[in-house]
């Protein structure tokens, strides 16, 4: 089961990266580990904009978006402060959701506002 949800993670950020690259970002880098705060799954440029994008996905009837939990929002907001210094980045950011069901694919962008 556990090798399983990891192949479903590969799969929907592979989609993920070509969706985005469709839409207009740059991927600049995928799964940046920050140590302890953890991972984010996407990093990708858009008008001068930096995205840490989280994605979630599933088969069958569970929806991704109850996996974006306030916990997981706020590892993936401490991971970003993370790229940005040790990157020494200092330019706007906001954090997304990227949600695949099945086929569809959702972005939802700055989820913490």
């Amino acid at each position: 089961m556990h090798r399983d949800r990891r192949s479903l993670g590969r799969e929907g950020e592979s989609a993920a990266t070509a969706y985005l690259q469709a839409k207009g970002f740059r991927i600049v880098e995928r799964n940046y580990y920050a140590g302890r705060l953890g991972e984010i799954d996407i990093v990708a440029m858009r008008g001068g904009v930096l995205h840490f994008i989280e994605v979630k996905s599933s088969k069958g009837t569970f929806d991704p978006i109850y996996n974006i939990t306030p916990g997981k929002t706020k590892r993936v907001i401490n991971s970003a402060y993370h790229y940005m210094k040790k990157k020494g980045v200092d330019i706007p950011f906001c954090i997304d959701a990227l949600l695949i069901r099945g086929g569809e694919i959702e972005l939802i962008e700055n989820i913490t506002l």
